[in-house]
């Protein structure tokens, strides 16, 4: 760690637009540095050093941000999220907190009613591991609560969800349909009927029949995501399955209302179409950029999809499925191949252990077909990996993009189902680390919540959401928050190629930054779990504040804020 001593960058005749003083700035950098204050000019960072000296840079109408001492830190990007998705689940039904199956039913009938007659129930997010015996939900559940009301709600992690008889009825699924690729209709073992419960690709069947949104319900949806991340600091995100909504997001960014930088992804099987354009990574400007392509290996661990080389502990007979995108690996490694040859970067989901083996197979194929230095791949996840392929991330130069909170909720039960060898190197942050591989890290929201704190905490202490763990759940792959907080600024902007423009407190770099209310990195691991965002700043502009109880902001030249 550095502190300055003196001024970083005298700029002469520098007349900021915004200054933060009386802070403690962690920049992030690579030497560590620690400062009083900061100042912004133009969107960027102009200045860093003590607090008299960022004082004198503020011109006459500059915003002065006095922080009370308070930690100052980059902007969180967060490397993993739907954001759209997301915003659409702001104003759904919530299932994720409904500890029973009366719970769930009785959240869904009542939001029923008040959509009315016809309307579709989605999103929803529900855990099953919650429930007394973590039985899967049926149709019945919900039928003669909704008998006019198609539902169609998922499983808190997107790889499973329950249809009622009303939406099966519309998608014309029958004890005669036959699984698809990559997909698993659920059935009754002494009927053979679909209980309601489709998993992974399956749940195409349903979701073909769902009446799409429109333009403006995108846009609505997408500007409460951008209002709710800037609430929790996070001033950047890859949206992972932006695809053709990149356009939504393009109307928010002309009519001034997108307050979150956005790196779009567009689905990999489309990777020619986008290819043909002849967009490559990183097309765009600061605020939104695409060229991204985001794959499916397999499916979750918590609809028991995850790939892996074993069964499941919890069930001999299974050992996940791969997804239909890997249903003809050949065809997948034409497409990583033939989408790094064309400048496109690869975000690729894989969970259980075998598909990752797979996907580091492929891409170590795919690098050395086309010669692409610094493709940066990403495996999205790689939550459950085998000893033997920690190394070959810092080897193959692939980015573990993973998502921490993952650990605080999944550990309340993995063990279960994978047991404890292979859960020794499941959410392996500090193994991938020491091994010299590339961190960034995110949340998957809706998955789990977008809150960056939160993934800190997960990933600082590896607790579980259930306090069953209070050592933490494997506590060997411990970072610490200074690794982790890392991981969620300079290591996600890595991730997307933009280390030299974000990511840390620089002198022309993006000015995104957050104000904490307690400093997390002399605090308590706990009192993580109870800071708050106060201030977040997007290229110099405030997009929110909450600074209550102390500290504040006045105009420069103001009747207590001297120059």
């Amino acid at each position: 760690m550095v502190l300055i001593p003196l001024l970083m960058t005298m700029m002469a005749g520098l007349d900021a637009d915004l200054i933060v003083v009386n802070a403690r700035v962690r920049t992030m950098d690579s030497r560590g540095t620690v400062a009083e204050a900061l100042a912004v000019r133009d969107g960027r960072i102009a200045a860093i050093g003590r607090t008299p000296e960022i004082k004198a840079l503020a011109g006459r109408t500059a915003k002065v941000i006095d922080a009370q001492g308070r930690l100052v830190l980059p902007g969180f990007n967060d490397s993993h999220v739907h954001f759209l998705s997301g915003g659409f689940q702001l104003s759904s039904v919530n299932l994720r907190d409904a500890k029973s199956k009366v719970e769930f039913a009785a959240r869904i009938q009542a939001f029923a009613a008040r959509l009315g007659k016809g309307r579709w129930v989605v999103g929803g997010d529900w855990d099953h591991e919650l429930w007394d015996g973590s039985p899967l939900p049926r149709k019945e559940w919900i039928d003669a609560l909704t008998p006019e009301t198609p539902v169609f709600v998922n499983r808190l992690d997107g790889h499973m969800a329950l249809a009622n008889s009303a939406a099966l009825k519309l998608a014309g699924v029958t004890k005669q349909t036959q699984d698809p690729p990559g997909g698993l209709i659920v059935r009754d073992k002494a009927t053979g009927e679909p209980t309601g419960v489709l998993k992974d690709a399956a749940m195409n069947l349903v979701y073909r029949v769902i009446p799409a949104s429109t333009f403006e319900e995108k846009l609505e949806a997408a500007r409460a995501a951008s209002k709710h991340a800037a609430s929790l600091g996070v001033t950047s995100v890859t949206d992972v399955s932006a695809g053709s909504d990149i356009g939504v997001y393009q109307t928010l960014l002309e009519r001034g209302e997108l307050l979150t930088r956005v790196y779009a992804a567009w689905p990999l099987p489309r990777w020619e179409a986008l290819a043909a354009t002849g967009v490559r990574r990183g097309f765009g400007g600061p605020m939104l950029r695409t060229g991204a392509l985001k794959g499916f290996a397999d499916g979750s661990l918590g609809s028991a999809t995850a790939l892996f080389d074993e069964p499941y502990d919890d069930d001999p007979s299974a050992s996940g499925i791969p997804s239909d995108e890997m249903a003809d690996p050949a065809v997948m490694q034409q497409r990583i191949t033939g989408a790094t040859r064309a400048g496109l970067q690869l975000c690729l989901h894989a969970i259980g252990d075998k598909a990752i083996g797979m996907i580091l197979d492929m891409i170590e194929k795919a690098a050395a077909g086309t010669g692409v230095r610094d493709a940066r791949f990403r495996i999205e996840h790689a939550q459950h990996l085998r000893p033997r392929d920690i190394t070959r991330f810092r080897q193959l130069g692939v980015i573990a993009s993973m998502q921490p909170y993952h650990a605080a909720d999944d550990g309340r039960w993995a063990g279960r189902r994978i047991g404890a060898r292979r859960s020794a190197t499941t959410y392996a942050f500090r193994s991938l680390l020491d091994a010299g591989a590339g961190l960034a890290f995110g949340s998957d929201w809706t998955v789990a919540p977008l809150n960056p704190l939160l993934g800190i905490h997960a990933a600082v202490t590896r607790r579980t959401i259930d306090g069953k763990n209070p050592g933490g759940w494997v506590p060997e792959q411990k970072i610490t928050v200074e690794e982790a907080v890392r991981a969620y600024t300079l290591g996600s902007a890595h991730a997307e190629f933009m280390e030299a423009q974000k990511g840390s407190l620089e002198k022309g770099k993006l000015a995104d930054f957050v104000i904490l209310s307690r400093d997390i990195f002399t605090s308590e691991p706990e009192m993580i779990l109870e800071t708050k965002v106060l201030l977040t700043v997007v290229g110099g502009h405030v997009v929110f504040e909450s600074l209550v109880g102390g500290g504040g902001q006045e105009r420069a030249g103001g009747h207590s804020t001297g120059r």
